[in-house]
């Protein structure tokens, strides 16, 4: 199966070339927040997007539904849309659909409405508000752009929100359910409750998020979104489409034993259904895009899972984590790391783990730190380990 087009908007860049140039260059989009009532936050850092113009891209009416998950995933679609070519009229409408993750939705918008009853005392909401902030509303906004009448649907699993999306949008095609997809994730969780939710965790850093380091403690959240065209690889070459990568398996398991800890052995089977179900060996994996969400508990486990699926060509591999530059986008996180899989596999540049200070016998893998690296690779992997126990492994080729 072909991937076709591509799009995004994050910390790092608001188009495909501006974050992989950035992530080339090893820079760190994670800055000090800047929304209402941070000062009353303990977490004042994050990949925040700060030089948004909502206004500048949307409509008034558009605006009043558009939360701010929505706004990044319809430019993130814009881009990849544009970049396939693809014009969903006819037949190919009916036989494309949108599959999208997110683990919030709308979360801005509940956060300004609870100020509005809860806070200013006030008895209305706007009669859109419901709308705006369903975890659905960029799925089907997309949908209804782009004349995307085939199956379109949002998946909510927390941090493997878009892995699990773009996994059902690979297995929509490949069983001739869909001719194309368009699939993803967004999010958009930077606002005063979003941040002070995930506080009480206590799994956050104050300063910078390490993965894999010695010294990490904790994780950054992020917020943006990344959009793919999926596309029936034959209906690809027939149009004579550019084809940036190919996706060739996929898997998903549940650890079904905590809600936040994560399992060794849950990781390490999604790692290996990846594999089997692209019929690859460990040996032909170059290159492995982490969760590495630089917590304790994560990278360790992860690194863990990683050498059990892999076996002795785990120190051999390369695997870095992207999210101590644009941090942890939560529902939308796989898909913008999927971009860093795409460059490994068409540019032959390994994204680097910045930040990356004290070495930890825990994590002792190859995790290309603070630097981008040249290397030629032809498979890799992108894991998404979630809360509650729910993994997703995409497996992915080099375009042929």
């Amino acid at each position: 199966m072909a991937i076709t087009g591509a799009g995004t908007v994050n910390a790092l860049g608001l188009t495909v070339d501006a974050t992989l140039e950035a992530m080339r260059e090893g820079k760190c989009g994670i800055s000090e927040l800047n929304f209402r009532d941070v000062d009353r936050l303990a977490i004042k850092i994050g990949g925040q997007i700060h030089d948004w113009d909502a206004t500048g891209r949307f409509n008034r009416q558009q605006m009043v539904l558009y939360d701010r998950f929505t706004q990044f995933t319809l430019v993130a679609a814009k881009e990849a849309i544009g970049q396939s070519g693809l014009e969903f009229v006819g037949d190919l409408a009916a036989h494309s659909g949108v599959i999208l993750g997110t683990s919030g939705g709308g979360l801005t918008t509940q956060d300004d409405n609870y100020r509005m009853v809860y806070e200013e005392g006030k008895n209305r909401v706007h009669p859109f508000v419901v709308p705006k902030l369903m975890n659905n509303a960029g799925c089907s906004h997309v949908s209804m752009e782009y004349n995307l009448k085939g199956p379109s649907f949002t998946v909510a699993t927390a941090c493997a929100s878009s892995n699990h999306a773009m996994g059902q949008a690979f297995n929509m095609i490949r069983c001739g359910m869909a001719t194309a997809m368009v699939t993803g994730g967004s999010e958009s969780m930077l606002c005063f409750g979003g941040v002070k939710a995930w506080e009480g965790l206590r799994v956050m850093s104050k300063d910078a998020c390490r993965p894999f380091s010695l010294n990490r403690n904790g994780m950054v959240q992020g917020e943006g979104a990344a959009v793919f065209v999926f596309e029936d690889y034959e209906h690809a070459q027939k149009r004579g489409a550019v084809i940036l990568a190919e996706v060739i398996g996929f898997s998903m398991t549940s650890d079904a034993s905590d809600i936040v800890m994560p399992s060794k052995q849950g990781a390490a089977r999604a790692i290996a259904g990846a594999m089997q179900d692209a019929k690859v060996n460990p040996e032909e994996v170059g290159y492995i895009n982490a969760h590495g969400t630089g917590t304790a508990a994560n990278d360790k486990t992860e690194c863990a899972a990683v050498a059990d699926a892999l076996g002795h060509h785990a120190d051999n591999i390369m695997i870095s984590s992207t999210k101590s530059m644009h941090g942890h986008l939560i529902g939308g996180t796989g898909a913008v790391e999927l971009l860093a899989c795409i460059m490994a596999l068409k540019d032959g540049v390994i994204a680097p783990t910045i930040n990356y200070e004290e070495p930890d016998p825990e994590c002792a893998l190859d995790v290309v730190p603070n630097e981008a690296r040249d290397a030629s690779v032809d498979v890799v992997l992108s894991n998404a380990f979630a809360f509650g126990g729910l993994n997703a492994v995409i497996a992915l080729r080099k375009a042929s």
